[in-house]
């Protein structure tokens, strides 16, 4: 009885003719997509590294104990009630929501409006504003600080190292308040964008908006941006892009020629 071949079926057995050429077919491919490959991989090596995160201002609101709670809703949109504390921190977060920086003072409402007299028709509002730190700052950290009345932040001669110390205040507003509203009784002058979004609080930082920072702590410019670099190096998508086009029309090569010479 024969035995049974391993070979694939319709396909020449272990050394039967044809192999040769099936071989060297193989050993040319792979001498055309090696290198491709190589240049992918190494072009993929040499991309900038993704941000590590963003500076900006983040919004919590204090709880009971001293824990801080993260603020889904905005300070133009929120409402706190009487009794409440806002939370503020500038920092340098790998991401945002529950990942970013909290205040690092817990705000006591008993404590911070304890020389505050309760109003009728007003309410009261604990602010706790943690100006982060000198690698928080980053570039911002020389900003010049106006309307603080922290000692050591005043706005001339500020050095890179020089950032507010964390304060407090109790603001006594009307019942409908928003926690912006709060946050201008207490730290003006407030800055925003252009999209609502605040940028400085009692004039810190003095310039710069949620700027994105890379992973050296250097600040990047956001997506879409007209200040982004133009630099004059080759732009490393299009090379990887290339390579990639260029393996596969070999592999699309190969085949068509397989197919014409089985």
């Amino acid at each position: 009885m024969r035995p049974a071949s391993h070979a694939a079926p319709g396909g020449p057995g272990p050394g039967l003719p044809g192999d040769g050429a099936r071989a060297r077919r193989r050993t040319a491919l792979a001498a055309l997509l090696l290198p491709l490959l190589g240049a992918v991989l190494l072009l993929a090596s040499a991309a900038p590294a993704q941000a590590a995160g963003y500076r900006y201002w983040s919004f919590w609101r204090g709880a009971e104990g001293g824990s801080w709670t993260y603020q889904q809703q905005g300070p133009s949109v929120a409402v706190p009630p009487d009794g409440a504390v806002d939370g503020w921190r500038f920092a340098l977060s790998p991401d945002g929501g529950q990942d970013a920086a909290k205040p690092r003072t817990a705000g006591s409402f008993a404590d911070i409006c304890a020389d505050t007299p309760a109003q009728e028709g007003r309410k009261r509002v604990a602010v706790v504003l943690d100006f982060g730190t000198a690698e928080d700052a980053g570039s911002a950290a020389g900003s010049s600080v106006s309307g603080s009345s922290t000692s050591g932040s005043s706005a001339a001669g500020s050095s890179a190292a020089s950032v507010p110390e964390q304060r407090t205040a109790c603001a006594a507003v009307a019942p409908r308040a928003t926690s912006a509203e709060v946050l201008a009784t207490v730290a003006p002058p407030l800055r925003y964008d252009t999209n609502g979004l605040l940028c400085a609080i009692a004039g810190y930082p003095k310039a710069g908006c949620g700027d994105q920072v890379g992973a050296a702590g250097a600040a990047q410019p956001a997506a879409g941006s007209a200040d982004q670099s133009t630099g004059s190096g080759p732009d490393v998508g299009l090379i990887a892009g290339g390579a990639l086009v260029a393996v596969l029309a070999g592999g699309a090569v190969w085949q068509a020629r397989r197919r014409r010479h089985p």
